[in-house]
C-alpha cells in the first residue's frame, strides 16, 4: 500500500509543477525520465513553501512556515508524512541523499522573505545561497 500512496504524492507534486509553471515542465521533459519524478517533488515542496510565504497575507504567514518548516525536518527524519508534497519531498531527500544543510539554508531564505524587502551584501549572500564548493 505504500507504493500506491508514494505514488500519488508524486503525482500530486507532477499536478503541481504543471499547475504553476508549464515552462519548467515542459523543461523537465528534455531530461532523462528517471529525473522526472525527483524534480516534481523538490518543486512541489519549494512552490509549497513559497505559497506560505507569497501569497498566504490574510493569515498568520510566520506561524504557517514555522509549521511547515518543522513538518519538512519530521517528514525527513521520520521518512513519512501525511502531507503528500512533504512526503514526496522526503522521498526525494533520501533517495538522492540531499544535502541537509541545502534545506536548511532554502527554508531560510524563504524564511527571510517573510520579514524583508532590502538585503545587504551579506544577507543578499546568505538569502542566495552562494555555492562555493560546488
Amino acid at each position: 500500500m505504500m507504493n500506491l500512496y508514494n505514488k500519488v504524492c508524486i503525482q500530486l507534486s507532477k499536478r503541481i509543477t504543471w499547475s504553476y509553471s508549464t515552462s519548467f515542465t515542459l523543461g523537465i521533459k528534455m531530461l532523462h525520465k528517471k529525473l522526472h519524478d525527483p524534480i516534481y517533488s523538490i518543486y512541489g515542496f519549494v512552490r509549497l513553501a513559497d505559497e506560505i510565504v507569497d501569497t498566504f497575507h490574510d493569515y498568520d504567514k510566520d506561524l504557517l512556515f514555522k509549521r511547515f518548516s518543522q513538518q519538512t525536518w519530521e517528514a525527513i527524519n521520520e521518512r513519512i508524512s501525511t502531507n503528500p508534497i512533504l512526503q514526496s519531498f522526503q522521498l526525494t531527500v533520501h533517495k538522492y541523499n540531499i544535502d541537509h544543510q541545502l534545506i536548511t539554508a532554502f527554508l531560510q531564505s524563504m524564511e527571510m522573505d517573510l520579514h524583508r524587502n532590502e538585503h545587504s551584501t551579506n544577507s543578499y549572500n546568505e538569502y542566495i545561497l552562494v555555492l562555493r564548493k560546488w
